[in-house]
């Protein structure tokens, strides 16, 4: 019986710490001009600063490497036309694991003018928008969805800790089931 008390404070002991510790990675990146644009940082609203970012292909191969500045923002011009695989370590077991699809990049090698056949000028020429217009128009938009991103990873986080809280309780509950079998095991010997 005094066995089962230990190890149940035992476990209730390490449980508690987890929500403490508990947060997440956060990254993303897009395409904005001729760059490939990113952030880095924690659910907990924290940034990755001055963070090495490495940069890959699909095989492993390195394709060139970035820093992320005092915001956890970071840019790289691609050279190839190929998935870009993005992977930071943050230390403390924090690592940061993200893609930009082939399709999702930037055009290379595009002229400056957006000159037509570009999905820029395409989209320009549908939209009486120059591709700069449209360009700013899409930075704009990326930025003010930026704190709706953190909120919902926020509100994610949330739910991680009720789920943790949750299942804290239910190992509780299962103690307290295997004390009240001891004790009436207790009584009916007694």
């Amino acid at each position: 019986m005094l066995n089962l008390f230990r190890t149940m404070v035992l476990a209730i002991s390490l449980l508690a710490a987890l929500p403490a510790q508990a947060h997440k990675v956060v990254a993303d990146a897009y395409a904005s001009g001729d760059v490939i644009v990113g952030e880095i940082g924690f659910s907990t609203g924290d940034v990755a600063k001055n963070a090495l970012v490495e940069v890959f292909d699909d095989a492993g191969n390195k394709l060139g490497e970035t820093h992320t500045d005092e915001k956890g923002n970071f840019t790289f011009k691609p050279t190839q036309k190929v998935t870009h695989v993005f992977h930071s370590d943050l230390g403390g077991g924090h690592v940061a694991n993200f893609k930009v699809a082939v399709e999702d990049l930037p055009l290379m090698g595009a002229p400056a003018s957006g000159a037509a056949g570009t999905p820029a000028a395409a989209s320009a020429a549908g939209s009486a928008l120059t591709p700069e217009q449209v360009n700013l128009v899409a930075e704009t938009v990326r930025r003010e969805v930026k704190p709706l991103r953190q909120v919902l990873f926020e509100y994610k986080e949330k739910e991680d800790v009720q789920s943790i809280l949750g299942g804290i309780g239910f190992i509780i509950g299962l103690f307290g089931v295997g004390f009240y079998m001891a004790a009436r095991r207790k009584l009916k010997q007694g």
